[in-house]
């Protein structure tokens, strides 16, 4: 008997019982179709969190502090200490660090913010001009906090579109409005563009004032030991992408000098860089993209035992007919080839319905979940149906061996 003509009889023996075959490969149908989903969503969440992180800015190094609130001592000889506005200027200097062509310094802290009848409770960043380019983040209308902002102290604000719509809900023009940032008023002068929700939260969720304005107004407390203002991280933007490294160990030797740090385990500050960043959010999704896909592929393991009970139970009813063929000249690896085709045939039969139940879920959670775009690989689609396959031939062994090895005088005899 030939490859084809068991396909054939495979598929009639499926038909046969059409109720009892479609039950056995529900199990099939959704495992694969989990496996498919619960990849394409972690495969699209890891995407999500990449280009939010590549969003924020190219070419990027984070200085962010070890010891925010300076807090913690350091070793024999070293004054550990909060960043500062005055480290930001130092490493702008192209003295100091070459690479780097444009820094800025970002001071946040957590606010009540009141528009007439109107509350909410949100995140202000202090920030200088060059925020705007090195974050990538641009005013919509109106305009973005200026040098003269920065130099005057001037008490001005810029809504991100979160922070618009709860205050100004029926649309009102918020330029020129007054609000009060913990109970300090504020001119509004501009709003952002809109960044939406990512891994990070709501980056539209903020207000933007002059850094200066924020040290003397809302966070003049946040000082470090040597009395100047505080900030949460710098964000420094290196000329070219090659050159990163070499920034990094710049500013890594100024800041040590700036803080007078003698061993690298004193550290009072971390530099980071965005690729690291990204690969690092790589790697922790690409870890739950396959957890993921190992808990959904449970399934297909239930699925395959149900294949194996089944085709069992093929066996025993079907003892006459293998008598038979055995005995008007089959060979044993005739019946072993027909069993495990019609066991694979039932398990690719369910893979490909559960490819196409993974798809349609898949479509189903991009809709009800925001910014996320849920991605269907080939390579997954072919893991899915090849692990089905793998499970039918699997477990149709046992039962085709078993069918296999009757004796054709006792089938034949078999009630």
């Amino acid at each position: 008997m030939n490859i084809t003509e068991s396909i054939r009889v495979a598929v009639g023996a499926l038909t046969a019982n059409k109720l009892r075959s479609v039950l056995t490969m529900l199990g099939i149908i959704i495992g694969v179709g989990a496996v498919i989903t619960l990849v394409s969503v972690g495969q699209g969440v890891e995407k999500m969190v990449t280009d939010s992180i590549q969003g924020i800015g190219s070419n990027l190094v984070f200085v962010v502090p070890s010891d925010p609130e300076g807090s913690s001592g350091g070793g024999m000889g070293s004054s550990p200490r909060s960043l500062t506005y005055a480290d930001a200027q130092a490493i702008a200097d192209p003295f100091n660090v070459p690479d780097v062509v444009a820094v800025a310094p970002d001071m946040m802290g957590f606010v009540e913010v009141i528009y007439r009848n109107k509350d909410t409770e949100t995140y202000v960043s202090g920030v200088t001009p060059e925020y705007e380019e090195v974050r990538s983040f641009y005013s919509e209308f109106g305009r973005f906090i200026s040098a003269e902002d920065v130099v005057g102290r001037s008490r001005v604000a810029v809504l991100g579109q979160t922070v618009l719509e709860d205050l100004f809900p029926e649309g009102a023009y918020p330029i020129g409005q007054v609000i009060k940032i913990n109970q300090v008023p504020f001119k509004v002068i501009g709003v952002m563009e809109e960044k939406g929700g990512t891994g990070f939260g709501d980056e539209d969720d903020i207000i933007f004032v002059p850094l200066t304005t924020a040290q003397t107004r809302l966070f003049s407390w946040r000082r470090d030991r040597s009395g100047e203002h505080t900030v949460s991280a710098i964000y420094a933007q290196v000329a070219d992408e090659e050159r990163i490294e070499t920034a990094i160990d710049d500013i890594t030797e100024l800041l040590r000098a700036r803080h007078k740090i003698q061993f690298r385990d004193e550290d009072d500050f971390s530099v980071i860089n965005q690729a690291d960043i990204v690969s690092f959010a790589s790697d922790i999704f690409g870890v739950l993209t396959l957890y993921l896909g190992a808990i959904a592929a449970i399934a297909l393991l239930v699925g395959g035992i149900g294949i194996m009970n089944i085709m069992l139970v093929s066996v025993t009813e079907r003892t006459r007919e293998i008598g038979i063929r055995k005995a008007v000249g089959a060979k044993r690896r005739d019946i072993l080839l027909q069993f495990l085709i019609e066991s694979v045939v039932m398990s690719l039969i369910g893979g490909l319905i559960g490819i196409a139940l993974g798809f349609i879920g898949s479509q189903v959670v991009s809709s009800l979940a925001e910014n996320l775009e849920t991605a269907i690989t080939p390579g997954a689609i072919l893991l899915a149906t090849g692990f089905s396959m793998g499970v039918g031939l699997f477990f149709g062994i046992y039962p085709a061996t078993r069918a296999a090895q009757m004796n054709p005088i006792e089938a034949l005899r078999y009630e």
